[in-house]
C-alpha cells in the first residue's frame, strides 16, 4: 500500500479527535487525523510527523496525517503508521497476493452477519470464513497491544465470529501491527479488560486469533510477519 505524496512536519497540537496543528516548511498548517483513537503515546508536541497530501482541491484540509516517529530511546525512532482506514486495504492487498490463503481465494469486503459488518469474507474450497482486522498502533518496549481505548463494538464483533462457529464458518481476527520489531501483541487488559476476555473465550471456542507486524516507510506500508500472540 503507498501514498503517492508524502511530505513531514513537526506536530505541535491536537485540539480534537478530527485535526491537529502540524508546522509544514514553516507554516502552521490544520491537518485531518486519519485516526481518531486518543494516540496521546504518539502525537506528542515536536514529533516528526508524516503527512499525505489531499487529491480534492476542494477539501477544508490539504494534509491527512498518517505517520509519526515515536522515540523509544533507541538509535532511531520508531516509526508508527496510525492511518485507521489503512489496515483493511493492506489486509485486502496481502489476502490476493497469497497472504494466509492461496491466491484464487474469494475475498469480499464488509461482509453482513448477524447484527454486524465483518471486515472480510473469504470463501476458499468448501470453506467459509470470516475475518475480522483490528488496526494496533499501541506499543510499549516492544509489545503490541489493542485496544487503546474501550471498544464495546470490537466485544460485539468477538462475539458475532464466535457465534459463527456453530454455522459452519471458520473464525479470524486479525490484528495488523502498524510499525515493525514488535517481541509480542497482547491484548490491552487495563484499558479493556472485557476486550480481552472475549477475546480469550473466542480463542477457546475455535476462532483463531493472529498478528502481523508491518513494514513501514512514510510513504507506504505492508504486511510482513507473523508476531505471537500472548493472552497471559
Amino acid at each position: 500500500m503507498k501514498y503517492d505524496h508524502v511530505v513531514s512536519g513537526k506536530f505541535i497540537a491536537r485540539p480534537n479527535r478530527f485535526i491537529a496543528h502540524v508546522e509544514i516548511n514553516g507554516r502552521l498548517e490544520v491537518v485531518h487525523v486519519k485516526n481518531t483513537g486518543r494516540c496521546r503515546e504518539l502525537l506528542i508536541p515536536g514529533c516528526k510527523v508524516y503527512l499525505s497530501v489531499a487529491d480534492n482541491p476542494e477539501r477544508k484540509t490539504k494534509y491527512d496525517l498518517i505517520a509519526v516517529e515515536k522515540d523509544i530511546g533507541a538509535t532511531e525512532p520508531l516509526l508508527v503508521n496510525m492511518d485507521s482506514q489503512l489496515p483493511n486495504a493492506v489486509t485486502e492487498e496481502w489476502l490476493k497476493k497469497g497472504g494466509l490463503f492461496p491466491k484464487d481465494a474469494v475475498i469480499k469486503r464488509e461482509y453482513t452477519y448477524g447484527k454486524s459488518r465483518i471486515d472480510f469474507y473469504i470463501e476458499e474450497g468448501k470453506r467459509k470464513i470470516l475475518m475480522e482486522v483490528k488496526g494496533c498502533t499501541l506499543e510499549n518496549d516492544g509489545v503490541a497491544s489493542f485496544p487503546d481505548a474501550p471498544t464495546e463494538r470490537g466485544v460485539r464483533h468477538i462475539k458475532e465470529l464466535q457465534n459463527s462457529l456453530a454455522e459452519g464458518y471458520e473464525a479470524y481476527i486479525l490484528f495488523v501491527i502498524q510499525m515493525k520489531n514488535m517481541k509480542v501483541f497482547k491484548p490491552n487488559d487495563a484499558t479493556h479488560k472485557a476486550f480481552g476476555d472475549s477475546l480469550r473465550e473466542a480463542v477457546k471456542a475455535g476462532v483463531k486469533v493472529i498478528a502481523y507486524e508491518c513494514l513501514v516507510k512514510p510513504d507506504s506500508i505492508a504486511i510482513n510477519k507473523e508476531v505471537k500472540v500472548d493472552f497471559n
